[in-house]
């Protein structure tokens, strides 16, 4: 591999973490994607044990790679500043620093969906496109980037509006479908009403929908009712080990 044309990236979330090395000029993954299961609890010494099992696989075939790791929390200055579906010791930790000592690498700590959404930028739905876009994804939560003429702007966490007396994603985030058995439209009324409100606050000019739901796009993507366009992220599941992998490198 060309020396800096590769970079890995590791993508913590709530059921699942996986990671994978990432050509950064074309965004596809070079290796196979690893996956292993998210410790229960969620607690930093456990996250750290698992991580660093998938960055042993794919630090094997790219030693030299920049690490970019992203995480489901608002991080600023390398601190976690929130918690959501993690253990609160989270509040205030200096994740950065605690994981490149537990990896024993320097790395790039940021935030999950704008990791997912920095990839659809420069490699995925976004690319190219002016004005409002607004990547949600939908899994374990709702997590969120705003992209405006191409730029990010952080750290959104935007499943977190209160929603009719309930926190956004309690009910519109994929899990909940699973966890009430809701069928398609039943779960898409949810997420209309969940999209008028970021309609009303934000007039995006395009939706992205990413996370684990994105694959079953189709399924649902003929129910959403909002005025803005919708589109699947074009990396699915994928985007935020491509974009950690692109902001480590300062692509």
């Amino acid at each position: 591999m060309a020396q800096g044309s590769t970079a890995i990236g590791i993508d913590i979330g709530g059921t699942g973490i996986k990671g994978g090395i990432v050509d950064l000029e074309t965004g596809a993954l070079l290796s196979d994607r690893i996956k292993l299961p998210t410790p229960q609890g969620g607690r930093p010494n456990d996250i750290a044990t698992v991580t660093t099992q998938v960055l042993t696989r794919l630090d094997a075939e790219d030693p030299d790679a920049p690490i970019g790791v992203c995480f489901p929390a608002v991080v600023k200055n390398g601190k976690t500043m929130s918690a959501a579906n993690i253990s609160q010791d989270w509040i205030g930790f200096d994740a950065e620093a605690f994981f490149e000592k537990e990896l024993g690498h320097g790395i790039r700590f940021v935030n999950d969906a704008d990791a997912a959404g920095y990839a659809e930028v420069k490699y995925g739905a976004a690319k190219g496109r002016q004005g409002v876009v607004i990547l949600t994804t939908l899994g374990t939560g709702i997590g969120t980037a705003i992209i405006v003429d191409g730029l990010l702007v952080p750290n959104t966490e935007l499943g977190h509006l209160e929603i009719d007396g309930y926190d956004a994603e309690s009910r519109a985030a994929y899990s909940a479908k699973e966890r009430e058995k809701l069928d398609w439209k039943q779960w898409a009324k949810r997420l209309n009403r969940y999209y008028a409100e970021l309609d009303k606050l934000f007039t995006p000019d395009l939706y992205i929908v990413g996370g684990g739901v994105s694959k079953n796009f189709a399924d649902f993507a003929g129910l959403l009712t909002s005025p803005t366009p919708f589109v699947a992220a074009a990396f699915r599941n994928n985007s935020g080990i491509l974009g950690a992998a692109a902001l480590a490198a300062g692509r």
